[in-house]
């Protein structure tokens, strides 16, 4: 339950927000991802799991790395992707 009232201005980050989780392969990722003992994953890990080419992973990593739920790390010519946590709790929901 949402608690306090929302600024307009939390409202729109909240929209935008889910707006970027409204797609359900991007929940899948963030399960996977959320899933790994290390909580990150290499996007190179995804593809086959979701049963989805590597391009079509990587655009969904990025906009939800743009939408700031995702921070990344290059390690040489992979990318890991770890959850931001504090971008996922929306006021008590």
């Amino acid at each position: 339950m949402l608690t306090g009232r929302l600024t307009p201005d939390e409202a729109t980050h909240l929209a935008a927000t889910f707006r970027v989780l409204g797609e359900p392969v991007r929940l899948q990722m963030l399960n996977l991802i959320a899933a790994q003992p290390s909580k990150e994953v290499c996007a190179c890990e995804l593809a086959a799991p979701l049963g989805l080419s590597q391009p079509t992973v990587s655009h969904h990593l990025k906009v939800m790395h743009e939408a700031g739920l995702l921070e990344r790390e290059r390690r040489g010519t992979w990318i890991y992707y770890r959850i931001l946590p504090e971008k996922l709790y929306f006021a008590g929901v």
